[in-house]
């Protein structure tokens, strides 16, 4: 599934901050690591098991969050 990202200079606009939001586009769909993954094959047990651990992470990350919100 193609991604295009398109980004019009606005009037007097720097190169450099029309690149910065190009690459939060870039950073938001989430182009850049999908290139990551797909420069070399991964067999689908990893895919499964890297899936886990990142479902495993997140839900620590909320639990830890919660936690705090709570003691405040």
């Amino acid at each position: 599934m193609p991604i295009n990202v398109e980004v019009v200079r606005r009037e007097n606009e720097p190169i450099e901050r029309m690149l910065k939001r190009f690459m939060k586009k870039v950073k938001k769909e989430g182009i850049m690591e999908e290139l990551r993954e797909r420069s070399y094959y991964k067999k689908p047990s990893e895919t499964k098991r890297h899936k886990k651990k990142r479902r495993k992470r997140i839900a620590q990350d909320i639990q830890r969050k919660n936690e705090e919100r709570l003691k405040n």
